[in-house]
Parts: structure tokens; sequence; C-alpha cells
């Protein structure tokens, strides 16, 4: 990428940017992508889970946190982004807090929850704190669903390597201020990120647009093993 900031200061600030947009585009069903499927695939599975409390890691403006609490679910969905936690609350519907995936690693007033769930929100280089933080707050065999974009359709016409590329926001809607570095992974990084963090893989499945037949994402569904090390 082309930024000379650190990748990961330049991500929060974009998030912090764009809190107003992404929340309309979000509310209003202006991405096609999750029109088309990525929304339902990952409640859909999470329900699927039977989980009846879950942790909803990096919430955003808490449109999954509202939907799975709205059937019946105990939820908790936290973000490093305050403004996007306020956003969160003021529309409520489960509970919100601001907080880092530092911070999550660390605390010890969270109960354990039967599933933790991130939703395209695993975009840094380092997956390892989020994961290793979400694995310390599961229960025994607890499951981790993580959704994130399809790695052989956002690679583009990238070479097919782990790297930083930019998300634009293009086609998300207008009032997007600043693009936002992501980290993009190939499947084998996604398998060896989640094992060495401690889980094991039980479905990856692949949400397909009813259109075209094309991935719409890549959703992983993954159960804690109990005897591996938190290091």
């Amino acid at each position: 990428m082309d930024s000379v900031d650190d990748p990961a200061l330049h991500q929060q600030r974009s998030w912090d940017a764009n809190v107003d947009a992404w929340t309309r585009s979000v509310r209003d069903h202006r991405i096609p992508s999750r029109r088309a499927g990525t929304d339902r695939a990952v409640v859909d599975a999470t329900l699927q889970s039977t989980a009846r409390r879950v942790l909803d890691l990096g919430c955003g403006e808490g449109w999954l946190a509202r939907a799975l609490a709205a059937r019946g679910i105990e939820v908790v969905g936290i973000d490093a982004s305050a403004r996007l936690i306020a956003a969160a609350k003021a529309l409520g519907g489960a509970t919100f807090t601001a907080i880092t995936y530092d911070q999550l690693m660390r605390t010890d007033h969270l109960q354990p929850f039967d599933a933790v769930v991130a939703n395209f929100a695993l975009l840094d280089e380092d997956v390892d704190t989020p994961l290793r933080a979400a694995r310390a707050r599961l229960r025994s065999r607890g499951t981790l669903i993580v959704q994130t974009v399809h790695p052989w359709i956002a690679r583009g016409d990238r070479p097919y390597e782990d790297g930083w590329r930019v998300e634009t926001f293009a086609g998300f809607g207008e009032g997007f201020r600043e693009p936002m570095p992501w980290y993009f992974r190939t499947l084998s990084s996604w398998a060896a990120a989640i094992a060495d963090a401690g889980f094991r893989v039980d479905r990856w499945n692949e949400p397909m647009h009813p259109d075209t037949g094309m991935p719409l994402s890549l959703l992983i569904s993954a159960s804690r093993v109990d005897d591996a090390p938190r290091g």
C-alpha cells in the first residue's frame, strides 16, 4: 500500500472518519454483497451453532448483535471504535462496549460465551491477538465463526499472497471520507492462523451469489481445542 502510516493506525482512523457513512450504508442496505447473502449467511451459521450467549467481535454499528438478540440470543458487541459503539448504543437491541482486542485478552469481567462471531472484523495483519482473545472468552468446546472476503475473489488481479490492500468503499454509498487499509490472507494463511490460535476448523462454507454463482465470502466455523496452548 502507498500510505507511510502504520496500516493498523490508518485503519482505525478510517473507521472513525467513516462512522456516519458506514452506519448509513449498513442500515440502508446499500452494500450489494450483504444484500446478496453474507448477512443471512453469518446469522444462519450462528443460529446453527445453537449458542445462547454470543460475543460479536468487531461489532461496528451493531446490526449483527441486534439481529441475533431479536432471535432470543444474549449478545455482547465489542469494537475498538468508540464512535461506532456510540452508533450501536443509539439504536440499542444488545449490550455494546468499546474495547480493543488487546484489552479483550486481558479483561476478566466478561462471562464465558458459547460462540464468538467475527463478521468481516479481522482486517489487520495481526489476527493472532483477536483469535486468542476469542478463545479465552469461549466456554469449553465453544464455537468460533469467522466470515471474511473470499480469497480467490478478493485477490482481483493481484498475486495470491498475504499482504496489505486498500478498500475505497466504492459502491457502498456516499460520504466515505477516507480509504481503509486491510490485510489480505490466502486460504492456507487463514487455516494456519486459526489452528495456531487453538481452534479446529469444523466447516469451510462459501456463500454463493444467487445470480452469478460466484462466492460472496468465506465462512469458517471452528471449535475451541481445549488442550491447545494459550501462549
